[in-house]
């Protein structure tokens, strides 16, 4: 279907079949006809009608085919009902803040089943994550995995699995909240190549809800990130996006593209 039909109201869409049925509106469809029922761009949606009628459809098919695309449009839903911008920064006048921490910490909160979180740098990661801690305790068969990125400092030689014993030491005595149950910890192997020319980072910054709640930002898991920063995101709901991204990390797992650290 054309166009000029997709992009009109459902009023106008409505209006078209109601005159089509009536006789007012019959082919061969004029463009002068069109514009007593829809106001303007007669000329388009003329020509869209004809191209339905050139297929060899009847006109109460037409009619019928302009009903039903009237209804679908009315009953989906608004891409500004599903997708939520979240955008964190100083006060400015005009300026509508949301701040990531507290998107962050809702999403932890509300959590039934399971929790993704992606994450590049971590810092002061007991204030950031204690939603999450204390909803684990509250949903003791709740399944958290992190994929976080291990990094190695210039000239350290440690060996891979030394570098991650320390990584888990320090997430458990300083990022996480203390006595709380530890979530799952996977992390790219390539970030710890001793040749920096090989090595690479996780560097994606997401949350995944349940299978259906996702969070994508640019804001890393630290107070700075997640409060004062400029940072943007967008939170949406949709499970196939949800679990494309779930299968997208479940499969480097799989594959021990990722490594599970704890």
């Amino acid at each position: 279907m054309s166009r000029p039909l997709l992009s009109r109201a459902p009023s106008d869409l409505r209006a078209l079949a109601a005159a089509i049925k009536m006789g007012r509106l019959s082919p061969p469809f004029s463009a002068v006809a069109v514009k007593q029922i829809v106001n303007d761009d007669g000329d388009a949606v003329a020509r869209s009608l004809m191209e339905m009628s050139d297929t060899g459809m009847p006109a109460a098919g037409i009619a019928s085919t302009l009903e039903l695309l009237a209804a679908t449009m009315v009953d989906r839903p608004r891409i500004e009902d599903l997708v939520q911008l979240v955008a964190t920064g100083p006060q400015v006048s005009g300026i509508a803040n949301r701040d990531t921490s507290v998107v962050v910490s809702n999403l932890f909160s509300q959590a039934e089943k399971s929790v993704l979180v992606v994450g590049y740098a971590v810092y002061q990661g007991q204030k950031v994550f204690q939603s999450l801690a204390t909803r684990m305790t509250e949903r003791p068969d709740l399944n958290v995995k992190m994929c976080l990125d291990i990094t190695r400092k210039p000239g350290d030689t440690s060996m891979e699995s030394e570098l991650v014993k320390r990584f888990c030491y320090h997430f458990r005595t300083t990022q996480w909240p203390t006595g709380a149950r530890l979530p799952e910890i996977y992390y790219d192997p390539r970030s710890l190549a001793v040749d920096r020319m090989d090595a690479a980072s996780l560097h994606a910054k997401s949350i995944v809800m349940d299978g259906e709640h996702v969070f994508i930002s640019s804001a890393n898991f630290t107070e700075r990130g997640q409060t004062k920063n400029i940072e943007l995101g967008l939170i949406l709901r949709s499970q196939v996006i949800g679990l494309r991204i779930q299968e997208f990390f479940d499969r480097y797992v799989a594959a021990s593209s990722l490594k599970k650290a704890v």
